[in-house]
Order: structure tokens, then C-alpha cells, then sequence
């Protein structure tokens, strides 16, 4: 991970089956010319935020609108990161049923999902590192289950992306669908993706679960 990102540090953080919302999610940014690996909430707080638990959780930016929105446009333009992953998960409805599924590299290699953070200082003066991922329209394969998904950002990207003054237009070109190609998706077993999970990785075929109403963030991607 160390060679693929390029960060110095050599942290001790164990790999995760699942990362949920609200959960420290580790990310990488460039500060000083240097990349740093750094633990963020998963859950974005712009820095003009008075009262957080009146703000609503922002775990995805569109990227669409990324420039244009007033949560995100001052950190897409100078605090853009990567955020290291080997999957993600989405869920398929069948009819009144869902099922889980894993999307991953057909290699099983780790990726880059692109993400924007920031430092949100409160009134009380307490720091808090946050992050969002960044979502385009889905690809061929994740189009057959969702409508969206994560930014996937080419390691010949990674500069670009992550460097505070390259030009954020030039970088948001980066916001494309990843090649069908480069995604390969498969059931799992449905204790994996739940927010309350403390299973190991499964590759077993996952048995169709009822829908329960969905929460308050909304969907993943």
C-alpha cells in the first residue's frame, strides 16, 4: 500500500471487511508536496458549519455538482485525497428482496476511490478530520444493481488529483465512470455490508434479505 500510494508513514491500522459511515476511513492527501496517509471520519463537515447535529451526513459528493455546491466546492479545489480500498458494496433489489454484492478490481488488487476532506473545527475549538467520496453514474457493471459509483482514479491520476494546485477544472475531468472492465462484482454473504457488522469476508453466495427502511443518509452511492 505504502509503494502503490507513496505516503511515508508506516501506520497500524488493520484491514477492515467494511468501513460504514461515521467510521474512520483511511485516506490519502498531499500537503507541503509530501503524501500523508491520514485517518478521517467518513461523513463530510465543511468548515462553515456551526452545529453539526444539525447538519446532515454527507458521505458522497456528486460529482457532477461538486464544483458548484457550497459544501464541497472549496475542498474539491484544494483538499482532494485518495481513499485506498480492495471493494465496495452495493445491493440489488429482487422485487421485495435485496441482495448484497461485492465490487472489486478483477484482480483483487487495491484501487483509489477519489474523495475530498476537511478539518471542521468546532466552536469549542475541537478538530475533526471528515471526508466524502466522490460518485459518478455507474459503469456497465455496477449499472446492473445501482445507478452510481465511486470515482475510481487511475494511479497515473494519483498527482493530479491529489496536488492542492494543480487546476481543480483539470482535475475534475478525472470524474468518469471506471471501464467495465475494470470492475468485477459478485454476491457475498449479507451480514458483510451492515453497519453493525463484525463478520469476517465472506465469498459465500449471500441469501436475499427483506428490505428494512432505508437510513437517514440514504443509499452508499
Amino acid at each position: 500500500m505504502r509503494k502503490l500510494f507513496g505516503y511515508e508513514e508506516r501506520p497500524n491500522f488493520p484491514p477492515r471487511a467494511n468501513v460504514s459511515p461515521t467510521e474512520p476511513v483511511a485516506v490519502v492527501v498531499q500537503e507541503n508536496g509530501v503524501r500523508r496517509f491520514k485517518l478521517v471520519r467518513w461523513g463530510f463537515l465543511p468548515g462553515w458549519v456551526k452545529d453539526p447535529s444539525d447538519f446532515p451526513l454527507l458521505i458522497n459528493a456528486r460529482g457532477e455538482t461538486i464544483m458548484e455546491k457550497p459544501a464541497f466546492r472549496a475542498a474539491i479545489r484544494h483538499r482532494r485525497c485518495l481513499i485506498p480500498a480492495d471493494a465496495f458494496y452495493e445491493w440489488r433489489r429482487e422485487g421485495k428482496l435485496r441482495m448484497p454484492f461485492r465490487i472489486r478490481r478483477p484482480d483483487g488488487a487495491p484501487f483509489a476511490m477519489a474523495g475530498v476532506w476537511e478539518t471542521y473545527l468546532s466552536p469549542e475549538g475541537s478538530e475533526i478530520d471528515t471526508a466524502a467520496v466522490v460518485t459518478t453514474s455507474a459503469n456497465g457493471t455496477v449499472g446492473a444493481i445501482h445507478h452510481r459509483m465511486p470515482v475510481i482514479i487511475p494511479p497515473e491520476a494519483y498527482e493530479l488529483w491529489l496536488d492542492p494546485f494543480s487546476d481543480a477544472k483539470e482535475a475534475v475531468k478525472l470524474i468518469r465512470p471506471a471501464p467495465d472492465h475494470a470492475t468485477f462484482m459478485e454476491p457475498v454473504d449479507r451480514i458483510l455490508p451492515k453497519p453493525d457488522r463484525k463478520a469476517k469476508p465472506e465469498r459465500e453466495v449471500a441469501k436475499p434479505e427483506k428490505p428494512k427502511p432505508e437510513p437517514a443518509q440514504g443509499e452508499l452511492f
